[in-house]
């Protein structure tokens, strides 16, 4: 793929032309902004998993770059106009609180192609927006954990008070409810999405609290290892299998699959069929995964939450399935009612049964 004139201008004025491969056209040049290491055993680790597996499918057709520990507001558009003066053709950014700047970027390199994770905003035909429905996964937990727990307390550490993450609190509990009447739900809020300290900080207040089940959105193993060093506590992998910690206390987790959304993504750059769009993929399409049920789940309770996946995947069930009343009791969803995507994209408040306001 040649680069667009802009782009061509940019850097060779600073010096900076691209390689180019044997039939005399420059290399794709793919570019991922993180929000945190590429170590974190998390969220971050699965998006270089996904630029790996680019790397792989095109071999020396491409050249991927990527930034780590880029925070969230003006760093990262300072980052993303580096990537893009340096010759990228498409650039992925893989944190929610990238969205302005990614279309600031965007505004400004009409011919760079952007992807933004799990954002909304598609302001400029050069930018689209992806994710994954996290909270199909949620809901296969929220099963187990219903049945595994103990003392009913079951402690949920959420990252910020985002659609995202609160989509995920309540398709938790209302799972967890189903089959445990006297569930309780305890969250705690971190405003991060990667601090190992304060993610075990909060592992441990939950525990203390009660919890013998931690559920967590934030990216690094630090929960696992506070609940192994507590011992009977039971985890969930976040965003990837975290299985050093299995079979106990991780007894199984939500793996994101970005690879083959990055690979089609990067091929349609290269064929010129890039179109700005929105994606939106789960259990069914396999951009969410479900590790290994580990032994320590009662092989009944195993059973049943893969049949939840099972009708996950083929659409039979709907994880937002009513009758549900938000928490002030207000009606939700009618009895066989589903959540449409707009509602669940928006989502702002808890359902009925979970205590606490959600803050601001």
């Amino acid at each position: 793929m040649k680069l667009s004139h802009l782009l061509a201008t940019a850097a060779l004025a600073m010096g900076l032309a691209g390689a180019a491969a044997a039939d005399g056209h420059a290399k794709t040049k793919v570019g991922f902004v993180y929000v945190g290491p590429v170590g974190d055993g998390g969220w971050t680790y699965e998006h270089d998993k996904g630029r790996l597996a680019v790397e792989a499918e095109f071999g020396d057709a491409v050249e991927t770059v990527f930034v780590e520990n880029v925070a969230e507001g003006p760093d990262s558009e300072r980052v993303m106009t580096q990537m893009a003066l340096d010759g990228a053709d498409l650039i992925f950014t893989t944190s929610f609180g990238y969205m302005d700047a990614t279309n600031n970027v965007a505004a400004k390199f009409p011919d760079v192609k952007f992807e933004h994770a799990t954002g909304y905003k598609r302001l400029h035909p050069n930018v689209s927006t992806y994710s994954a429905r996290f909270y199909e996964g949620r809901a296969i937990q929220g099963h187990i954990a219903g049945k595994m727990t103990k003392s009913n307390i079951i402690g949920y550490i959420g990252s910020f008070p985002i659609p995202e993450v609160i989509r995920g609190i309540n398709s938790a509990y209302i799972h967890a409810k189903k089959v445990n009447p006297d569930v309780e739900f305890k969250i705690i809020w971190v405003y991060t999405w990667f601090d190992p300290a304060k993610e075990a900080d909060a592992a441990n207040v939950l525990i203390e609290q009660g919890a013998d089940v931690v559920l967590q959105h934030t990216d690094s193993t630090a929960p696992q290892a506070a609940a192994q060093e507590a011992g009977n506590v039971v985890t969930f992998g976040q965003a990837s299998d975290m299985g050093q910690y299995a079979p106990f206390p991780r007894v199984s987790s939500i793996i994101d699959d970005w690879a083959p959304y990055y690979i089609a993504r990067t091929r349609a750059v290269m064929d010129g069929t890039w179109e700005s769009m929105d994606t939106w993929d789960g259990i069914g399409p396999g951009m969410v995964g479900i590790g290994e049920i580990s032994d320590a789940v009662p092989a009944d309770v195993k059973a049943e939450a893969l049949a939840m996946k099972a009708a996950l995947a083929d659409g039979s069930y709907h994880a937002f399935t009513g009758p549900l009343n938000k928490q002030d009791g207000t009606p939700f969803l009618a009895e066989g009612e589903t959540a449409d995507d707009g509602t669940l994209a928006g989502m702002n408040f808890y359902v009925e049964g979970i205590e606490g306001e959600i803050p601001n």
